[in-house]
């Protein structure tokens, strides 16, 4: 099941879960409070700071996400 939760980027509403109820979760919340952020190759990033590096595991073992 999905739930509301609060971007860790841009400090507004997104959601968080299976994907399967994200219209559902999100019906209530105007678009000027949504998250305005992207994934890129898994990784949630905003559109200003493009793909970012990463945490440490993932540029240890070489993964993106």
């Amino acid at each position: 099941m999905c739930r509301t939760t609060t971007c860790m980027y841009c400090r507004k509403t997104t959601w968080s879960g299976c994907g399967n109820h994200v219209d559902q979760v999100m019906r209530g919340v105007p678009n000027s409070e949504r998250c305005t952020c992207s994934t890129v190759n898994g990784r949630t990033t905003t559109k200003e700071k493009g793909s970012g590096a990463g945490n440490w595991l993932s540029r240890l073992f070489g993964r993106s996400a």
